[in-house]
């Protein structure tokens, strides 16, 4: 009996990481799929991996740590998105609708970023507390502030990839969003992981 919950559990992370990675491979796929299977296929192939990610979601749902493992609700109303961008491809017999998935995940991502300011503690926070439980009061302020700026990331990469999607080329949206944005991203967050980590050796001197 103790094994079934384990092999649940395992299977759920498992599901969840493959999951987690389509979407994330998202432009490189679609890019792919656009001159070997055509819109429809890949339209479908995204309904099928949002299906799976909500079927995911209820396999965790009596676990309290399924929201912060799965990506919670913020994935959820991607998926539910990114499907209604797969219908809307369906219906029209064109990729077109389903180039703007990263402007889809900037909105939500930026959404929240954003309401985190206002019901805290902010999102970078619950961040930093994974790695620190025990952190010191001053240093809420720094990343209230970090908190901000990813907003304002946010709303600088969703405007591009906006702009990919309306008024570039196939190729330029696959680039941008396929391997600058996620540069962008990377940087972004080492850059702010070493300013923290100054940041927090000052503040506990």
């Amino acid at each position: 009996m103790s094994g079934e919950p384990r092999e649940r559990n395992g299977l759920r992370v498992g599901l969840s990481l493959l999951v987690g990675g389509a979407l994330v491979l998202y432009p490189l796929l679609m890019y792919v799929s656009e001159s070997r299977l055509g819109a429809r296929w890949m339209a479908i192939g995204v309904i099928a991996v949002c299906v799976l990610r909500l079927a995911v979601s209820r396999m965790g749902a009596s676990s309290p740590a399924a929201p912060a493992a799965l990506g919670g609700r913020e994935q959820l109303l991607i998926c539910c998105g990114a499907v209604t961008l797969a219908l809307l491809s369906i219906w029209s017999g064109s990729s077109n609708a389903m180039l703007y998935y990263p402007v889809l995940v900037n909105a939500v991502l930026l959404a929240a970023f954003a309401g985190s300011l206002f019901f805290p503690p902010t999102i970078v926070e619950r961040i930093a507390r994974l790695r620190d439980n025990d952190l010191p009061r001053q240093a809420i302020p720094y990343l209230r502030r970090v908190t901000a700026a990813w907003c304002v990331f946010f709303v600088a990469n969703g405007a591009i990839a906006l702009y990919t999607a309306t008024a570039t080329s196939f190729d330029a949206w696959a680039l941008y969003n396929g391997l600058i944005a996620y540069i962008l991203i990377g940087a972004m967050f080492a850059g702010e992981f070493l300013i923290r980590m100054r940041v927090m050796r000052g503040v506990r001197k």
